[in-house]
């Protein structure tokens, strides 16, 4: 049978929502689709910089982009600040497949500098030894140097929170201590094409916040549960958040996992996670609306239209670069109708 939730004010919101759509299409037809649209959407801002390298002013980088896309560093003082980078299977030989070392590092650095607590945290989805991870990703030896303390999500104390997205079935999330804890929790993902959902980045990242002792290796909760849905779902969950995106050297083809390496030379920072995974998604080649989880989660995660979205930095059209991806029918759909096929 399905759920239904008794509530005493169906009728007076049924009115307000009634009134209020009155409203709205008054206002349509006075300002025009567009303009409606626009006052619906506010824009949001988008940070890129080119001609990036793991071994460059990687702080320099980080830091004005947190500056260009709106975070205020006097919030900062005092606050306790979450990096959570994609460990997903590393390995030595395959350094497009997790997020650079050098990132976490420099991304911590400008966080301190601004008074922050700073941890880093994952929960790998395929490796239950997360030592191994930290090892196999060279993310263990930079937080030592670096005097970071990581935090294994997989085997934290948890706490429930309720699903405020409400695109998937599931009522809540089983959510680890720190990201609990955390002021701000910041995505650190790997660029990378994705053999289901076409594109992994600041939103797919957060499959990394879940812990292992409640959803396994791999998390088939969530699979099951519907990809793209959980996906919104994860991220309208979690705490206040931001991007901040390893886009130097990235995987193309059979991502997450399997895809090859491809220099791009990037980083990309934002505090609207659709909208930077939609710049993402343009930067590469695909068609943002046309993936799923930023159309369910672009009411809450920001605007995925081009023209809502301010571009700081470097414009994008000037770094398309289009990925390979695998050729099947779910996959070519996304690809922008004017670049043609690109596959592998």
């Amino acid at each position: 049978m399905a759920r239904t939730d008794h509530n005493p004010n169906t009728a007076n919101n049924v009115d307000r929502r009634t009134l209020l759509g009155a409203s709205l299409a008054g206002a349509a037809a006075c300002l025009g689709g567009p303009a409606i649209y626009r006052w619906l959407h506010p824009q949001s801002s988008v940070f890129v910089a080119r001609n990036q390298r793991y071994d460059g002013p990687l702080v320099a980088t980080i830091r004005d982009g947190l500056l260009a896309t709106g975070l205020d560093p006097k919030w900062l003082a005092g606050r306790r600040v979450l990096l959570k980078p994609n460990l997903v299977e590393p390995c030595r030989d395959r350094p497009q497949m997790t997020t650079n070392p050098a990132m976490i590092v420099a991304a911590a650095e400008v966080f301190r500098g601004w008074g922050a607590s700073v941890i880093v945290g994952e929960a790998p989805g395929h490796v239950r030894d997360t030592e191994m991870a930290l090892i196999e990703s060279g993310v263990g030896e930079a937080l030592g140097d670096g005097g970071l303390e990581f935090a294994d999500l997989n085997y934290q104390d948890v706490a429930w929170r309720p699903n405020r997205g409400r695109r998937s079935p599931l009522r809540g999330f089983w959510l680890p201590q720190s990201v609990v804890e955390a002021d701000l929790v910041v995505s650190m993902p790997k660029l990378k094409t994705h053999h289901w959902v076409g594109i992994t980045c600041s939103m797919k990242n957060f499959y990394g916040v879940l812990p292992g002792i409640k959803y396994g290796w791999p998390k088939n909760v969530l699979h099951h549960a519907g990809i793209p849905q959980t996906v919104a779902d994860i991220n309208a969950t979690l705490p206040k958040t931001i991007s901040i995106v390893d886009g130097i050297e990235c995987m193309e083809g059979d991502g997450p996992i399997l895809g090859t390496s491809k220099q791009l030379g990037i980083v990309l920072v934002g505090s609207s996670l659709a909208s930077v995974d939609a710049t993402a998604a343009r930067i590469i080649g695909l068609d943002p609306t046309k993936v799923e989880y930023l159309r369910l989660a672009v009411r809450r995660m920001g605007p995925l239209q081009d023209e809502l979205i301010e571009q700081r930095g470097e414009s994008w059209q000037e770094l398309a670069t289009p990925f390979e991806i695998l050729d099947k029918p779910h996959l070519q759909r996304l690809r922008i109708a004017e670049l043609g096929p690109q596959v592998t």
